[in-house]
């Protein structure tokens, strides 16, 4: 087969325009701003979620501290510091955009993101 017919064969193929490229450019950016949105959200509830979990956690602590017969003693704790320092809780409940404390009335306060 001669170069003559090989290049009538593939005169009628032809690519894609560059105006098609650049549709298709816009089309894929719109869909990742979308998700890019869309985790965004997501994750907010998480936060939401993990403060409330971290509330219930140190009320949890608080009654253990309370009923702990060499804890408390019939009294709370004072601060989540002292639940930390009798080994109730892990750590410190800080840094992760909210704040839970709680003092020695055993009254737990959260400032969860809505």
């Amino acid at each position: 087969m001669g170069y003559e017919a090989m290049r009538k064969r593939h005169a009628g193929e032809g690519g894609f325009t560059l105006i098609e490229l650049l549709i298709v450019i816009v089309i894929l950016g719109i869909l990742a701003a979308v998700v890019v949105f869309a985790v965004g959200g997501i994750s907010d509830k998480g936060t939401a979620s993990a403060c409330k979990s971290d509330a219930k956690n140190v009320e949890v602590a608080q009654e253990a501290y309370y009923a702990g017969g060499n804890l408390g003693n019939g009294s709370y704790a004072p601060s989540v510091d002292a639940l930390v320092a009798a080994k109730l809780l892990r750590g410190p409940i800080e840094g992760k955009g909210y704040t839970v404390t709680t003092d020695s009335s055993g009254v737990v306060t959260a400032n969860c993101p809505s």
